[in-house]
């Protein structure tokens, strides 16, 4: 009878015309498995038989430990037949990710002989996190890399159940103490590329290896063994390392040359959990979405309940505000920070004025003898940018060439200026980027200016009858002040999935950050770059994602037993928000003072996340009942959560009630918020807080108790807070900000607070 019931399910598709088909991801009723399969993959390949004479080729993944479910190759009529089915909760077009894309340890304290942190030494946390693994879903691997070296690493925990992967350019004997697993996932890519599943590029191969080099930098970042005279083409000389040293690495390559697939993310999620991983590292994203549309989120649930700590880059699409991607609470939302060193170059104009700029060109300079400048001598109106075909070389050639930034990529427009016959490039910033300055390996002579700047060479190169300029390059220059600095491409909030939940959560180092690379490639990632490098320096929160991600490993390794939620907690309630000189963080989009909305709790702090005195812990259910106030159907609930008696009966009356370690007030039409949270004691037995609390004017802030008296160890205390919009605040009044500290001489326990009294 349920193989009956099963083929009736289907059998109304046996006809479906066929037209051009996509990749769905179909969320079934777990439960509802009929009793004559085996198993839940059977039931899926049962159902796709009646779909299409080739099943075994539409069934792309079999989805358990991440989602209920199953990936396919199907024509929308195929797809709108499935939805109606009672089996199915719900069928989701495929979606397409995108990347986000030394000295940090030293910039973030990792390098400490001894005392690294209170009770703890780096031999014993070496030691520790030599059973920590860390997964990384991203472009791959390089696995010749130094980075990735395991001397001295022991064998490989035996709790990893996970594997290399042979390719007919990669063979798993690459793989060794330090780089455990090296896995890849195509279908979802190759399906939308155009082949049903079967297409392949001309030269591309299914394989771990990374082609593109944003793996190979992340991975390394997070967790590489320490490599001497490590450096970009001179740039950046010294030791390059990962956050953690000793920590293992596993490697899942989700993402290709037109984008990462959610299909293959969740089959590279799931295939991660079920090997082992400790941590997950994901420095991809896309826009804001539903919990029950967002795939990362939805797999990073199932890592969250097993235990595995999920690090996100928050997206580069700031300064603009409300452009996060991964907020989901249960993940950490990483933002980018610059660091205390700079790659300074100069642009000498012909009126002897000397402008600032940075650059990481390493080739033959321009001389000392000053050329012509042009700037928009071209054949189009895309002459100023420098794009493709747009400049005469008639005009540019022999010349310095003024582009704007923007459009198309920075390295990209020093190539059009070569190819055109222009000698050098000053790449000046508009409105849209401010004074962020983004060095790059650029083919020909070219330094980056910030908006100011670029706006006087533009003036100079308009007003001037015969302008010159001279390109001088200045090498790697160390202890910048003030630093850090909110990169302006990290995307800001508010969060708008959930405006209760304050996001980023963090900024960790995220410009000019040098790791190990991918030697198929050259450091600007263009084809005609032949240039070969072990390391290179990129930017984006592709990069601040992976430090995070191996601080995340090193507290794991000195807290086995500490959920993820205690690990953010620590992260971010011992992040700073003062800069090198004591001043408040800035902002490098205007240079202003910067906000929670752009560096969330503020900027990592390693040595005090380990020992943080208390914790904001959340359970699975405290999640499940925050995901029960959205305003979510069950069966949307169940897509995230994945049990089969879900029935929402608890719920927060506002999502704002989870036990976060960060607020966002939103008044709305309210002028009273009530918040309870509860504090674990992770740090000594009889300790006592007293809260200090900071906010605007327009709002009036009272906690009870104001003091926390802790006996044991592992004890939980809870407090209310009470936010009170004075009277007269406008409802278009802009956001504030504030921050609650539980203090006392060994530890301040700090959460920032937002207020708002509309979303925007």
């Amino acid at each position: 009878m349920a193989a009956m019931a099963s083929s009736t399910f289907f059998f109304f598709l046996l006809c479906l015309t066929v037209t051009a088909k996509k990749t769905y991801i179909v969320h079934m009723k777990h439960q509802g498995k009929p009793l004559s399969f085996e198993t839940h993959n059977d039931w899926y390949s049962s159902s796709l038989q009646s779909l299409t004479a080739t099943p075994a080729e539409s069934l792309l993944y079999s989805y358990n430990a991440a989602f209920n479910g199953f990936a396919a190759s199907l024509d929308p009529e195929q797809a709108e037949a499935l939805s109606k089915s009672d089996s199915v909760l719900g069928v989701y077009e495929d979606t397409v990710y995108n990347l986000h894309t030394t000295r940090t340890p030293q910039f973030l304290g990792l390098d400490a002989e001894s005392g690294l942190w209170a009770g703890h030494n780096t031999q014993q946390l070496d030691q520790a996190s030599r059973d920590v693994i860390i997964g990384v879903l991203d472009t791959g691997v390089w696995p010749e890399s130094k980075s990735f070296d395991d001397s001295g690493m022991p064998e490989v925990p035996a709790k990893w159940r996970g594997e290399c992967e042979s390719a007919p350019d990669f063979n798993p004997k690459f793989c060794n103490g330090k780089l455990i697993g090296a896995r890849s996932f195509s279908k979802g890519y190759r399906m939308a590329s155009g082949g049903g599943g079967i297409y392949k590029k001309p030269g591309e191969i299914q394989s771990p290896r990374d082609k593109d080099g944003h793996g190979t930098h992340t991975a390394s970042t997070a967790a590489g063994s320490h490599v001497a005279n490590a450096s970009l083409l001179g740039y950046a000389s010294g030791t390059a390392r990962g956050m953690a040293t000793h920590a293992r690495v596993a490697s899942y390559k989700v993402c290709w040359e037109t984008g990462c697939f959610g299909s293959d993310i969740l089959a590279g999620m799931e295939r991660a959990i079920e090997d082992g991983v400790d941590v997950l590292s994901l420095s991809l994203g896309g826009g804001s979405a539903p919990y029950f549309r967002d795939t990362i989120a939805i797999g990073a649930f199932t890592a969250m309940e097993k235990g595995i700590f999920v690090s996100c880059s928050a997206g580069n699409s700031g300064p603009t505000k409300a452009t996060l991607a991964n907020v989901a609470p249960w993940i950490m939302t990483v933002g980018a920070g610059t660091l205390d060193r700079d790659f300074p170059a100069y642009a000498v104009l012909g009126n002897k004025i000397r402008y600032n700029g940075v650059s990481l060109y390493s080739g033959r300079g321009m001389g000392k003898k000053p050329v012509g400048l042009v700037y928009s001598k071209g054949n189009s109106s895309g002459s100023n940018l420098c794009l493709t075909g747009s400049l005469d070389p008639a005009l540019v050639r022999g010349k310095v060439v003024l582009c704007d930034r923007g459009t198309t990529a920075r390295v990209e427009k020093g190539a059009v200026v070569r190819d055109a016959g222009g000698v050098g490039m000053i790449l000046a910033n508009t409105e849209a980027s401010g004074e962020e300055l983004v060095a790059d390996s650029h083919l020909l002579p070219a330094v980056a200016v910030g908006r100011k700047v670029g706006d006087l060479i533009r003036e100079y190169a308009r007003s001037y009858p015969n302008p010159t300029a001279d390109l001088v390059f200045g090498g790697t220059v160390l202890d910048i002040k003030p630093s850090p600095v909110v990169a302006a491409f990290s995307s800001r909030g508010p969060n708008m999935v959930t405006p209760q939940i304050l996001k980023p959560d963090v900024i960790g180092p995220g410009v000019n950050i040098l790791a190990a690379w991918s030697e198929a490639i050259g450091p600007t990632g263009l084809a005609k770059d032949s240039r070969k490098t072990m390391f290179n320096i990129m930017s984006g929160t592709s990069m601040s994602c992976p430090h995070i991600s191996g601080l995340a490993a090193l507290i794991k390794a000195a807290h086995p037993e500490w959920s993820p939620s205690a690990i953010k907690s620590a992260l971010m309630t011992t992040a700073y928000t003062q800069d090198n000189t004591n001043s408040t963080l800035r902002d490098a989009a205007d240079g202003s003072l910067s906000n929670p909305w752009a560096h969330g709790a503020g900027h990592v702090d390693p040595q005090k996340a380990l020992s943080p005195g208390l914790v904001y812990d959340i359970s699975t259910e405290e999640y499940i009942t925050f995901l029960c106030s959205l305003g979510y159907t069950v069966d949307h609930v169940k897509t995230i959560v994945k049990r089969p008696n879900i029935t929402c009966s608890t719920k927060f009356k506002d999502p704002g009630e989870l036990n976060y370690p960060s607020f966002s007030v939103m008044f709305g039409g309210k002028r009273v918020v009530r918040y309870t949270r509860e504090l674990t004691n992770v740090g000594s037995a009889r300790s006592i807080y007293k809260v200090t609390v900071n906010g605007p004017s327009t709002v009036g802030i009272s906690v009870r108790p104001k003091t926390l008296i802790f006996r044991t160890v592992g004890e939980k205390k809870r407090y209310t807070v009470t936010f009170v919009a004075k009277r007269g605040a406008s409802p278009m009044a802009k956001p504030e900000f504030g921050s609650i500290v539980w203090g006392n001489a060994q530890n301040q326990v700090k959460s920032p607070v937002s207020f708002s009294w509309s979303l925007m």
